[in-house]
This record gives C-alpha cells, sequence and structure tokens, in this order.
C-alpha cells in the first residue's frame, strides 16, 4: 500500500522488451534505493512495480501486458519523468489516502488555469470509473493523492498547490495530458458490495 505523498522525482532509463513484456531501469536520485529489497514495491507514477534488481540509485522493474495495456506505461520513453513512493512501511504517516497502486484507467487533463496561487485542473475520467468519483473524495492521479473539488459527470476538478507543482511531475502538465487514474478504493469495494447485495436480492 502507499499513501499518494510523492517522495522523489525519478526518470525512466531504458526500456527492454521482453518476450511481449517489458523491464524498466529508473533513476532516483534522492530516494532511497538502498533500502528497496528485492522484491519491494515502488509507486512509479501511481503503478506498483516490483524491485527485480539495484544498482547504485538506479532499480529495475518489470511490466505485465495487463499493466501496459491498462496505464500510460506503454507511452513511456527513456528520459521519461515520473513520480515515486515507497511502499507504506508500519509506523509511517499516512499523510494522504491509502493507495493501493493498482491502476484503474487513464485520466485525460482537459483544462488548467491559476487559481490564487494553485493551480485549478479539470480531467476527463473513462466512463466505467467516473462513479467512482465523488466530491471531497480523493483520487490517485499519476501517484499523487488528491482531493476533488467538484465532478460533471465523467469530469472532475482537483487543486494542485505550489509545493505539489514543484516536487511532482504535475508543474509541467499541459492540456491533453494523460496520467494513471486509481479511484478511491473505498468507493470500489463499497461499489462490488452493492452490486453483488443486487444479485443476491434478485
Amino acid at each position: 500500500m502507499f499513501t499518494g505523498i510523492v517522495q522523489s522525482l525519478g526518470s525512466v532509463v531504458a526500456i527492454e522488451s521482453r518476450a511481449g513484456d517489458l523491464r524498466l531501469r529508473i533513476a532516483a536520485p534522492g530516494f532511497e534505493v538502498a533500502r528497496l529489497g528485492l522484491g519491494d514495491s515502488v509507486a512509479c507514477a501511481g503503478c506498483c512495480l516490483t524491485v527485480v534488481e539495484r544498482h547504485g540509485h538506479e532499480f529495475l522493474a518489470d511490466v505485465s501486458r495487463e499493466t501496459l495495456a491498462l496505464t500510460t506505461l506503454a507511452d513511456w520513453r527513456p528520459g521519461h519523468t515520473l513520480n515515486l513512493e515507497p511502499a507504506l512501511r508500519a509506523g509511517d504517516a499516512l499523510g494522504g489516502h491509502l493507495v493501493s497502486g493498482h491502476v484503474d484507467g487513464r485520466a485525460l487533463l482537459i483544462t488548467r488555469h491559476d487559481d490564487a496561487r494553485s493551480q485549478r485542473l479539470r480531467w476527463r475520467a473513462p466512463l466505467g470509473l467516473a462513479r467512482f468519483i465523488a466530491s471531497k473524495g480523493s483520487v490517485a492521479l499519476d501517484g499523487v493523492s488528491l482531493t476533488v473539488n467538484e465532478v460533471e459527470g465523467a469530469e472532475f476538478g482537483v487543486n494542485i498547490i505550489p509545493h505539489t507543482q514543484q516536487v511532482t511531475t504535475f508543474g509541467t502538465l499541459a492540456p491533453g495530458a494523460e496520467v494513471n487514474l486509481e479511484v478511491d478504493v473505498i468507493a470500489r469495494y463499497a461499489a462490488r458490495l452493492l452490486q453483488a447485495d443486487g444479485k443476491l436480492g434478485g
């Protein structure tokens, strides 16, 4: 599990194709790579990846075809910048919200504009995921825990404060960009339980 509080920016160093899957080499300067063990999880732009090798300030992770189909990882190229967060450890502060790192789909950035010192960003979610997004609820976008300001159909808005603009990739995103979207895990399970209850009641 993760909290959606980005700890470092990393970048893709190399991408190796492996029989339909990919292996990524990710540089993580300022990230405590030495603390990572083989098999540990790291949220890379919100996607939970498993460390398979470590080399200095870099680590390697494999990406399955399922992940490539659901996330933006298939579009990454060497030099791509991404948000990084290690898995939550016992005793760590839960500064954002519980994030699984299991990306549900992509969100499209429609507009952004100044709102005092913050930036207001408006997104479009896939229709199948829009019902899980609620005003004042939480979403994770490229691994960043954010509060939803308003919802209108499949579109929703968030505010990005100056600190978040500086320490994540959100400072440079332009309209038309796509990011990894994870809806709130509680909303996902609540919908599943309601669906199951409906079938049982029928």
